[in-house]
């Protein structure tokens, strides 16, 4: 049986969080490991107050986060109006995903997605999380240089001169050609990928890892991964990387900063990444949110408890944001 409460939010979703309207055409595209939820999304469109033409597209399972789906998986995705894309992993980063929302698809991400989301990260305060992103938003828009810290050993500085933030990753995906996460909720920006330096201590999740039980160590020099280091999980992600056979993989793409209130450190990085008081890196693919890395994958490390400095400023100390939101 349908649990009324998910049928409610998922129905709240298409409508407030999509701006799905009479008669626009619905794709919702997933794979075996994710059918539960999008058959949610699937059958609560049937059960809106006005027509829409829903197609449910299902492949098979990607092998990695940013492989590309199918041509005919493209196409479809090309051809919508409101897209959500419920994978294992995260096609996100894919040219199938740009040249979507380049038609002005509205796109909604869902990788790694959790039916018991739904009633946690999902049932967001999205008026919140906009207001939040968006302050965020402008502080990184103006930044020049930025360090993060955390207390058991990250400390990396990096240049965001003239990038621009990336989304806004608020869950309001109401416009032609907008895109983002749901769970939704972080400020994202692609650093100056040479100017990254330092070491970043992991101790919340990785993408291909998942829940972290020991600290992932990664040294970063010139904006690329020089060294792993730490236990069994350690060198899973180095392994992955490396068996991945694209350099770009280990540059730096990403600094994202979590603002949703609701979200959990779960293993699931859809989720992870948004979690209020975490900070998150990504490597691999950037040059769909501003950065100058073209790659076949991107992949988030999540980290607890950061110190952010902006231009001399404290942006988040131990976790806490510092500013305030209107």
């Amino acid at each position: 049986m349908i649990d009324p409460r998910i049928l409610k939010i998922a129905k709240n979703i298409l409508i407030k969080n999509m701006n799905l309207k009479q008669n626009e055409k619905l794709v919702v595209v997933t794979d075996p490991p994710t059918m539960e939820v999008a058959n949610m999304f699937f059958e609560s469109a049937f059960s809106l107050d006005f027509q829409v033409d829903p197609i449910l597209v299902l492949m098979k399972p990607r092998d990695f986060r940013g492989e590309e789906p199918p041509v005919l998986v493209s196409e479809a995705m090309m051809n919508s109006d409101v897209c959500l894309l419920i994978t294992n992993y995260s096609i996100s980063h894919t040219e199938a995903r740009m040249k979507a929302t380049e038609r002005g698809a509205r796109i909604a991400s869902m990788g790694s997605i959790t039916m018991d989301m739904f009633l946690g990260p999902l049932n967001a305060d999205y008026g919140k999380i906009s207001r939040m992103v968006s302050r965020i938003s402008e502080i990184l828009r103006d930044a020049v240089s930025l360090r993060i810290t955390t207390p058991i050993g990250t400390d990396l500085m990096m240049s965001l001169k003239d990038r621009k933030p990336g989304g806004p990753d608020d869950g309001l995906y109401t416009e032609p050609g907008r895109w983002g996460n749901l769970p939704a909720g972080e400020a994202f920006i692609a650093p100056v990928e040479e100017s990254v330096n330092g070491r970043l201590v992991v101790d919340g999740s990785i993408a291909n890892v998942g829940l972290l039980h020991e600290k992932v160590v990664i040294d970063i020099k010139d904006g690329r991964i020089t060294e792993i280091e730490g236990g069994a999980q350690a060198k899973i992600f180095e392994e992955f990387l490396k068996e991945l056979d694209d350099p770009n993989a280990m540059v730096v793409a990403e600094l994202g900063i979590g603002v949703n209130e609701r979200a959990r450190i779960t293993g699931r990085i859809i989720e992870d990444e948004k979690k209020l008081g975490t900070a998150h890196v990504g490597f691999g693919m950037n040059v769909d949110f501003g950065g100058k890395n073209l790659s076949k994958t991107h992949n988030d490390c999540v980290f607890l408890h950061p110190t952010i400095e902006i231009d001399g400023q404290i942006l988040m100390e131990n976790g806490k944001l510092m500013i305030e939101f209107t």
